[in-house]
């Protein structure tokens, strides 16, 4: 596991346009399962993962509001596609374009989640940076995590209703066209 001191360096991680980083986790989003792709970017191992939290890769550069708005989503029953910043073990960071969905069984019943991740577009990064930044700043004013959140779910609720979209929508703007997600 992370050790919990684990800072950001800065160092920016890729991996290729052509592979998914694939995990899934149990309803209380501890993994079960994390592809090579996921160990090899995250810089944990198998062994280190396995039975973790999926927040053991939160990058602190990323909007708690966005997270709850996530969690929210897959607690209504739906997928959601995010831009997410992540956290590896050494520091490095890296940027995918993720699709989240709840796995449930035949009668419906939540087994966990299953999130696919793909290489964003670099122009998406950007657009999604200054997004980011501004709902990091408005949450940095609230000593209350409650309080952050909520501040920062009002400024993206601003900032998308000023521009006619969901959050699906702002994601899938950002998408360039002809590229699969």
């Amino acid at each position: 596991m992370r050790p919990s001191t684990t800072s950001p360096t800065g160092a920016e991680r890729r991996f290729g346009d052509d592979e998914l980083i694939v995990t899934k986790t149990d309803p209380r989003g501890v993994i079960t399962y994390a592809n090579d792709v996921f160990l090899r970017v995250s810089a944990l191992t198998e062994e280190q993962v396995i039975g973790q939290p999926h927040n053991i890769i939160r990058h602190p550069g990323m909007p708690r509001g966005v997270f709850d708005l996530l969690w929210e989503t897959l607690r209504g029953g739906s997928e959601m596609f995010a831009y997410v910043v992540n956290l590896a073990a050494d520091g490095a960071h890296y940027w995918v374009l993720a699709h989240v969905t709840p796995s449930v069984d035949g009668s419906g019943r939540l087994l966990g989640y299953h999130s696919n991740r793909r290489v964003p577009a670099p122009g998406a990064v950007a657009a999604v940076r200054r997004l980011y930044d501004d709902l990091l700043a408005v949450e940095s004013r609230h000593s209350r995590p409650a309080d952050a959140v909520a501040a920062s779910r009002a400024l993206l609720a601003q900032r998308l209703q000023a521009a006619g979209q969901s959050y699906e929508e702002f994601v899938w703007s950002l998408v360039p066209q002809g590229a699969a997600a």
